[in-house]
């Protein structure tokens, strides 16, 4: 894998769309055996946004015959901030040469919940290219 493809993410909350700043986006990938390896670790600014984050991913010619490689890379986006359920988007899919602008719901906790709670994850299906 020598190309890169980006990820940018939007955490906000409400349907306002109401920036949440501070909130910790942590970017996985499953190594062989199923553990996730940290990619990167980014804080939302006070436009809810991320600074982008480089993902290493297959060259732009993948996945073009049948059976060929898949022509994107796949992490996972773990997503918390006080006082919001913490929130995994798994299977995220990075194409070479894109910019992945994830947009991120948080859910606030009603009050005295245990901070690490968690919604239910987001599994995101792979494109049928």
């Amino acid at each position: 894998m020598e190309f890169i493809g980006t990820i940018v993410t939007h955490i906000y909350t409400s349907r306002a769309q109401l920036p949440v700043q501070g909130a910790a986006v942590a970017v996985t990938q499953k190594a062989p055996g199923g553990k996730h390896v940290l990619l990167a670790l980014r804080t939302s600014d006070e436009s809810g946004k991320t600074a982008p984050i480089a993902i290493p991913t297959p060259a732009p010619a993948a996945g073009q015959a049948p059976g060929a490689e898949q022509p994107f890379a796949l992490c996972d986006v773990w997503c918390e901030a006080p006082s919001f359920a913490v929130k995994l988007l798994e299977n995220v899919q990075v194409f070479p040469n894109v910019q992945t602008l994830l947009e991120i719901e948080l859910i606030p906790l009603p009050e005295q919940t245990p901070p690490l709670s968690m919604t239910a994850p987001v599994e995101i299906t792979p494109q049928n290219l």
